[in-house]
């Protein structure tokens, strides 16, 4: 049987990167998915008619996560379309690289409204909707969370905060059969590290020829480890901050 056979996901941000994978291997394993998005319709479509013409169950939601609305929205439509929730995979999110004296308020507000609040007013949604049987959550976070890199102290700070999240969380949901774990990704080939000019760049060149298994992450590696944790086979790990970097940050 297929790891997540009739469960429910919402996937935050799934319309490109990791989110698209992520929502694509959920999908492969059986579960009905709710591919959200912010602005990207066309996207989030894409992923849907991947899915359906795939043999899968998906429905796509327009949706800021930073807006208390439009979460609210989110999870009433996948109430509506499926009557339950088995999995939340917080993945929405922004990053932006700049010296702090050029870091301005607009900037600060939206990394963490997006970044952390938008997480935490998914969680509140979602545990309304989870079942008698408990829930999943899977925060998708960053290795920048715990090894910041030049100019990436504001977004360093929001996934910080989100791990900081992850670990008080699974202590408070005890004996609510609810498990939350994050997954840290490295360097990953997305749309966003492409059109930033990562990709190609003397500095994705000078991280792979230091990171033990010698490339650049694609989406697919982090959908891989989010389907373990979504899965029966992690049903005894809660709390973690997981790593999927190709061992770059473990040197």
């Amino acid at each position: 049987m297929s790891k997540l056979q009739n469960k429910v996901a919402v996937i935050t941000g799934a319309s490109k990167g990791i989110g698209a994978a992520i929502a694509t291997y959920f999908a492969a394993e059986g579960a009905n998915v709710v591919v959200n998005y912010a602005s990207s319709k066309e996207g989030a479509d894409t992923v849907v008619k991947a899915i359906t013409d795939n043999g899968g169950t998906a429905i796509s939601v327009q949706g800021d996560v930073s807006n208390e609305a439009d979460v609210r929205r989110l999870f009433a439509e996948t109430k509506a379309a499926f009557g339950t929730l088995d999995i939340l995979v917080n993945n929405a999110g922004i990053y932006q690289y700049e010296p702090i004296e050029e870091v301005s308020a607009e900037s600060f507000h939206q990394h963490f409204n997006i970044n952390v609040w938008g997480t935490v007013l998914a969680i509140q949604a979602a545990l309304q909707l989870f079942g008698e049987g408990g829930g999943n959550i899977i925060n998708i976070s960053s290795e920048a969370g715990r090894t910041p890199l030049p100019t990436g102290s504001v977004y360093s700070a929001s996934k910080a905060a989100l791990d900081a999240m992850t670990t008080a969380l699974s202590k408070e949901f005890s004996g609510r059969n609810i498990r939350i774990n994050s997954i840290l990704p490295g360097i990953v080939e997305t749309e966003g590290s492409r059109s930033g000019g990562f990709i190609g760049s003397e500095a994705e060149t000078r991280l792979v020829a230091t990171t033990p298994l010698g490339r650049t992450g694609q989406p697919e590696d982090i959908a891989k480890v989010a389907v373990f944790l979504a899965s029966d086979d992690a049903a005894w790990i809660t709390g973690e901050k997981i790593s999927v970097s190709g061992g770059i940050y473990g040197l």
